[in-house]
């Protein structure tokens, strides 16, 4: 049987993710008391999002959820508290800012938080969060024409990856000398255990109780997987490994692993690790 092995939430876009046991499963993502996947985003002067593709060291930025903060931690700085009640209207600043081919409006948070994070990655920076008001979508060419909610996802609200595909890498991660990579190199929200390795890249659907996801597009990969979580630093990079066998010609023979998917039933379903797994394949 499959089950629900895994579920992470990431706070804020390219930092460090928090595992959970419970959380609700929203059309924009994965929500653990109020406060969803990638609500947050570092920017630069510019209004550019920033990710671990050029800032490494963004991994190393740790949050945890409190009763009405977000407390981060990273090495060598104090501990920060972001209150997770959205800002007084008459009080709020907000700037347009810019997720790959996106623009949309994000509250500013203030001199001290970005301070911190200028220094816990060693370029200037700003924290921003999706704002109340503000729309964003998936893309209509892998939904079906549908009109998918995400916040600053780099383009889907869910990330679902089978246990046994990473399994699968680590094999021959291993038979070629090199080390066994834990699932964090590949930031799923969402892992499955006791399906067929890749088995998810041909699925319809997964059914968790009354929820429903639908696999759209596989997700194309980019340097961060060669990523050390744990350390900030580059570590076994597995991409020339899955070029030999995950290189997808419908994504332009990208290297993919996992799959981004949307919801199409259960919005607001609550999701616990160890609930079962129903998969339909799409033939």
């Amino acid at each position: 049987m499959a089950i629900l092995s895994e579920l992470v939430l990431y706070p804020i876009k390219s930092c460090a993710g928090i595992s959970v046991r419970e959380a609700t499963l929203t059309r924009s993502g994965l929500s653990v008391d109020a406060v969803y996947d990638r609500e947050w985003m570092l920017i630069d002067e510019h209004g550019q999002f920033l990710t671990q593709r050029e800032h490494p060291r963004m991994a190393l930025i740790v949050p945890r959820l409190l009763s009405d903060t977000l407390e981060l931690r990273a090495p060598g700085m104090l501990r920060l508290e972001i209150p997770l009640g959205l800002p007084d209207p008459d009080h709020e600043v907000t700037r347009e800012v810019t997720v790959w081919e996106d623009t949309v409006l994000a509250y500013d948070c203030d001199e001290t938080t970005a301070t911190w994070f200028s220094k816990a990655i060693g370029v200037p920076c700003r924290l921003v969060r999706f704002h109340a008001t503000a729309t964003r979508f998936s893309s209509t060419k892998w939904t079906g024409g549908s009109a998918e909610p995400t916040l600053f996802s780099d383009g889907y609200p869910i990330l679902v990856v089978g246990q046994a595909s990473l399994d699968d890498l680590n094999q021959k991660m291993q038979a070629a000398g090199r080390a066994a990579l834990p699932m964090n190199r590949f930031r799923p929200n969402i892992v499955i255990e006791g399906i067929e390795a890749f088995e998810e890249d041909y699925a319809d659907h997964f059914a968790l109780g009354e929820a429903r996801l639908k696999p759209v597009k596989p997700c194309s990969r980019c340097p961060i997987p060669a990523v050390d979580q744990a350390s900030g630093e580059p570590g076994p990079d597995p991409l020339d490994i899955l070029r030999s066998y995950r290189s997808k010609p419908a994504m332009d023979d990208k290297i993919c692993f996992g799959m981004n998917a949307i919801v199409t039933d259960g919005d607001g379903e609550r999701l616990q690790v160890g609930q079962p797994v129903t998969m339909t394949l799409a033939f």
